[in-house]
């Protein structure tokens, strides 16, 4: 991991190199990814079983057979473990039980001439949720993604993953009943993301497409976003922790670890003022990284992408944590509560040295799935909100509507727009 220090002359510099988390586009890539979303939109499940034979080495003799059969989802629950079965519903339990806090309802007001203004919110209709397979299967990104549009209400929940080779992860086809997904398809890529923004024979359109993939599912989202709601473009995975030296190095150590397994991509970053921690993190890194069986992915995420920052004091290092605007930030600190004021910008903050993110990607409670590469400047994570949809209300009374139409007369006129001012006056004549 590179070494910083806050009052080096180049400090500047280099910690600004850290913030630049966007990656150049690649024109190829995207050719490709459009051309895979213009034939899906125009083949539909032809185009399907096409790609699906090409990227993923099987087809099924029908289309239909991209369909999960429910039997096969309770087989799937029935063939995990008992340990692994528990974990999956304490995991949903909780993540059920916060989820409900975020449930906002609808709301009016009347005024003293008798208008009614207020908004009503309702869930979204159908879903798609598109979840990695092949080496890379998440049961637990299936329960952050599913469960808070059922908490939400929303009617239909279709969620997508690539099998390679036809073979299906049974934790992700046992977490799938678990959270209450209505139907799954043996579809991935950037196919399946058009598959739910267009539909096909088989597959239905849906009104958002949430969910992690790679670059190519990533790419797919861009280009139908519009046709459809999409959730956020995620980047690679980051870690950011400010520390005090109260919380043990070996646990700060396997915190930066547990981000850089994810991806060679992934970011992972200490700030402390303690320079006798820093060095203990480096020399326990050093001797720890041999132990791990993903050693060469987290060797080479830290040495692009890993640092070790000397501040001056820990508000410093707070303030500096939240420029970075990290996906998690950790405050392993004695007295979490007294940095969070200067935390402006973060998806997820874990507040002391008993709440490792670790635990936060499966069963604290909170989502997982939260703005990567800077973007939690501006957004949030995952959560009921993301399946509402919110429909303003306005009934005028005829007195409110005395009361207002000369005011949108007024500025209907200097905007130019007569029929405006005409349609707002016309009820004044009615009285």
């Amino acid at each position: 991991m590179r070494r910083l220090d806050s009052q080096a002359a180049d400090f500047e510099a280099a910690f600004n190199a850290l913030q630049a988390t966007a990656a150049a586009e690649d024109p190829d890539l995207q050719a490709s990814v459009q051309a895979i979303v213009n034939a899906v939109r125009e083949r539909g499940d032809a185009a399907l079983l096409d790609y699906t034979l090409k990227l993923d080495r099987w087809v099924p003799g029908e289309p239909v057979g991209f369909e999960v059969p429910a039997a096969d989802l309770d087989a799937a629950l029935a063939a995990i473990t008992p340990a692994q079965r528990a974990a999956l519903n304490g995991a949903a339990e909780r993540l059920r039980a916060y989820h409900q806090h975020q449930l906002a309802g609808s709301w009016d007001y009347t005024e003293a001439d008798g208008s009614v203004l207020g908004q009503r919110v309702t869930p979204l209709e159908r879903v798609g949720v598109y979840v990695p397979g092949g080496t890379a299967a998440y049961p637990s990104s299936v329960l952050m993604n599913v469960i808070p549009a059922k908490v939400a209400g929303v009617q239909e929940i279709i969620m997508v993953s690539p099998t390679p080779d036809g073979v299906d992860n049974p934790l992700v086809l046992a977490a799938a009943r678990i959270a209450g997904v209505d139907r799954v398809f043996r579809v991935g890529g950037a196919q399946a993301v058009a598959a739910l923004a267009y539909g096909t024979a088989t597959v239905p359109a849906v009104d958002k497409i949430v969910g992690p993939g790679n670059r190519y599912v990533a790419a797919a989202k861009r280009l139908v976003f519009g046709t459809v709601g999409i959730d956020m473009i995620a980047g690679p995975s980051e870690v950011v922790i400010v520390a005090d030296g109260s919380v043990p190095a070996d646990w700060l150590v396997y915190d930066l670890f547990a981000q850089a397994e994810h991806d060679e991509q992934a970011r992972a970053i200490l700030l402390s003022p303690d320079l006798a921690l820093l060095e203990r993190v480096a020399e326990r890194a050093a001797a720890l990284l041999g132990t791990l069986e993903r050693r060469a992915i987290v060797e080479a995420a830290l040495e692009r992408h890993g640092a070790l920052i000397r501040t001056r004091d820990l508000i410093e290092a707070a303030t500096l944590a939240s420029a970075l605007a990290p996906e998690h930030l950790e405050l392993a600190v004695a007295d979490p509560a007294a940095l969070l004021p200067h935390i402006r910008h973060a998806g997820a903050i874990f507040m002391g040295g008993h709440s490792p993110e670790a635990i936060g990607d499966y069963c604290a409670g909170p989502n997982h799935v939260l703005p990567t590469a800077r973007t939690a400047r501006f957004s949030s994570p995952l959560g009921v909100y993301d399946f509402q949809k919110r429909s303003s209300l306005i009934a005028l009374s005829a007195a409110g509507a005395g009361t207002l139409a000369p005011l949108a007369a007024e500025l209907a006129r200097g905007e130019g727009l007569t029929a405006h001012a005409r349609s707002a006056e016309c009820r004044l004549a009615a009285e």
